[in-house]
């Protein structure tokens, strides 16, 4: 855990590799100081079609990080801070119409269930 899920308008890849999304969101995850270096799960999905509003051409990088119940709203909010601020730190990949977002969504550990084979 964290199980972190990279959305992103599928044109941003002419100027930023999905690897490079995953690098940013794990070093941010890894700068909250929550998680273990190991247990940071990544998976990126690019979006062919998408639109805000009536933009059909808005791009976006949208990060939801799955976490364990049990932590405050302080260090959920500076998770979401962290990654966000790696994201900023590959702003000159992005034009000045992309929209970068995180969201810190939290599962109950009574009804998660896991199993490795």
């Amino acid at each position: 855990m964290p199980h972190c899920i990279i959305e992103y308008a599928k044109p941003l890849e002419k100027n930023i590799s999905s690897s490079t999304l995953m690098q940013a969101v794990y070093h941010g995850a890894l700068k909250s100081e929550l998680f273990e270096p190991t247990d940071i799960k990544l998976r990126t999905i690019p979006y062919v079609e998408f639109a805000s509003g009536e933009n059909q051409n808005a791009l976006f990088v949208h990060v939801c990080l799955k976490i364990l119940s049990g932590r405050t709203l302080e260090q959920r909010t500076m998770l979401s801070q962290a990654v966000l601020s790696e994201l900023n730190g590959l702003e000159s990949h992005f034009s000045s119409e992309t929209s970068l977002t995180v969201e810190v969504y939290e599962i109950e550990k009574a009804s998660y269930a896991k199993r490795v084979l």
